[in-house]
């Protein structure tokens, strides 16, 4: 039985280029989560071409511009889950542009080093 790739049967996008696309996450860790989704099914990021990671990185200017003008965030935090181990669950590369609020968290210090809680101060 296999199972079919929830990114590949999304037609209907935020915003989009030749070789990737923008939607919000269906599971949001805050308001205006979006996802950066390049069109070819690949797994991992560093399998992705050169073009489809400058697609992706236009992206996720054009995103941020439409999360500033639309919900106001004080900060981002923008990554990729590569491998299970880093806690990828869809095996279609996505990067996330996550909008980042004053007080959504009690001491946001160390971002993205939280993926380790006890790891994420310093």
């Amino acid at each position: 039985m296999s199972i079919e790739c929830p990114f590949c049967s999304i037609h209907k996008y935020i915003i989009e280029n030749n070789l990737a696309f923008v939607i919000y996450d269906k599971y949001p860790v805050t308001e205006g989560h979006a996802l950066i989704i390049p069109k070819r099914h690949v797994s991992d990021y560093f399998d992705t071409t050169d073009a489809e990671k400058k697609a992706m990185l236009d992206l996720a200017e054009e995103i941020r511009t439409i999360q500033l003008k639309e919900f106001s965030p004080d900060g981002f935090n923008v990554g990729i889950n590569c491998g299970q181990a880093a806690g990828q669950t869809i095996y279609h590369v996505h990067m996330h542009v996550i909008p980042r609020y004053d007080g959504d968290m009690k001491d946001p210090a160390g971002g993205v080093r939280g993926v380790i809680p006890e790891k994420q101060k310093y």
